[in-house]
């Protein structure tokens, strides 16, 4: 039987995102991309960290060579450094998007190259993108027509990557080449049940099942990696579910953020914990974070 979940912070994000554990300060980072904040949670100390920008942050990685952060902004790809909070964030790269579109989730491969996705800002266009960037800051386009990207997440022998189009509710999976870094074979994984909400955030656990949350299903599923077939499931006291990731000494704590953006007045009233970082510990861990080779 599952733990319950709690609530660890009741930050009122508009759309929490974002979740990564840093193995080295044994501290939670997740984002509040609208609210264009960057958080840090210290479990052990109960510390709550926030950092300002000026535009929308979405996606966040450590660095394995440099101090600081590996960030996607509206834009593209930057570096900012916590420790350093007045100094502005630095882009990297930037690819070039439609005006119309901006970065949204992202996370590195197990080889340290960050994948980050874009979206269309109103969620309805098909004109977002998968890059590919290295940690010699080259970036390489991998995927177009996608209408909100999220994840993506590998699995635990890191031959399959796995993606998320949010908004046409499809869950894709790609042959993935470690050593090239280069997807092939695309195909439809999974679409989940009507009234189940939407495939948004996901991670992979020691054992290779996927945690999948659901934007407007008020629950993260959990999945085997080759049927699909649902396993279990953590439902959460408010709608919109949007990141997770495994955290803790020994990452058996699984951390979860929500949204109240999308929510009308009467939703927000009865769902006061949207936007809250939620906890929930797991009899299973899950893998550590990769780290950005630049």
């Amino acid at each position: 039987m599952l733990a319950a979940p709690r609530c660890v912070w009741a930050a009122g994000a508009e759309l929490g995102e974002g979740t990564l554990w840093s193995q080295r300060e044994q501290a939670l980072y997740w984002v509040d991309i609208l609210g264009r904040r960057l958080h840090r949670l210290v479990p052990t100390t109960g510390a709550q960290n926030s950092w300002q920008f000026d535009e929308e942050i979405s996606a966040v990685a450590e660095r394995a060579t440099q101090p600081g952060l590996l960030v996607t902004l509206r834009r593209g790809f930057a570096t900012f450094d916590p420790a350093r909070p007045s100094e502005p964030p630095r882009y990297l790269h930037q690819p070039g998007e439609p005006a119309g579109n901006r970065f949204n989730d992202g996370k590195c491969d197990p080889q340290g190259r960050f994948w980050g996705g874009t979206m269309d800002w109103d969620c309805k266009a098909p004109t977002g993108a998968l890059y590919r960037f290295d940690a010699d800051g080259g970036c390489t386009l991998h995927e177009r027509g996608i209408t909100v990207s999220n994840g993506p997440t590998w699995s635990a022998d890191g031959r399959t990557m796995y993606f998320n189009d949010t908004a046409p509710n499809r869950i894709l999976a790609y042959d993935f080449d470690p050593k090239a870094g280069t997807l092939s074979n695309r195909r439809n994984w999974l679409r989940l049940a009507p009234g189940e909400g939407y495939p948004d955030g996901m991670t992979t656990d020691a054992a290779g099942r996927l945690w999948i949350c659901q934007w407007g299903g008020a629950c993260v599923s959990c999945h085997d990696p080759v049927s699909g077939v649902q396993l279990t499931r953590i439902e959460l006291p408010t709608a919109h579910i949007t990141n997770c990731a495994f955290g803790g000494p020994d990452l058996r704590t699984l951390y979860i953020t929500s949204a109240w953006s999308g929510l009308d007045a009467q939703q927000r009233q009865a769902q006061p914990l949207a936007g809250a970082l939620f906890a929930v510990d797991l009899d299973i861990p899950g893998l550590p974070a990769p780290l950005f080779g630049g």
